[in-house]
């Protein structure tokens, strides 16, 4: 049998989880993921897991926050003023925005405390700072 190489393109099936067992993401309900390796379409230690797999196999890796979203940085947190929002929305906790920057590109943001005239806006990835278990299955290599 072959096995996964450097710039392959697979189907694979995988649950994502955190530390604590929670489920962030399964393709199980759905078709599988189709990606060519080497194309910065995964997070490293996803496509790390997946080189010299067989069609089949399945497996269980632990994708550390360095090999994932990275850290927390701080920087990436913003006070803004609550008449910066859209007027319809009514900020929460945990919510979630999408800004347009002037040159199209949307990024997607999180409110993590709502003050008297400010939301605090989180724009770093929702899973940076976590370590990240995948249960993977090589479906095919295409």
């Amino acid at each position: 049998m072959s096995r996964v190489k450097a710039d392959d393109t697979v189907k694979v099936h995988y649950t994502g989880k955190l530390k604590n067992g929670i489920v962030f993401d399964s393709s199980l309900e759905r078709d599988p993921l189709e990606i060519t390796l080497g194309k910065g379409m995964l997070i490293p230690g996803f496509e790390k897991g997946l080189l010299n797999m067989e069609v089949l196999e399945k497996k269980t890796i632990y994708v550390p926050k360095e090999e994932a979203y990275g850290d927390i940085i701080n920087e990436l947190f913003h006070e803004i003023d609550l008449n910066q929002l859209p007027p319809d929305i009514q900020p929460e906790i945990g919510m979630s925005l999408i800004a347009e920057s002037d040159d199209g590109t949307k990024n997607q943001l999180r409110i993590t405390d709502v003050k008297e005239n400010t939301v605090v806006l989180d724009a770093n990835h929702i899973l940076a700072g976590q370590d990240l278990t995948f249960d993977l299955e090589l479906i095919d290599i295409i």
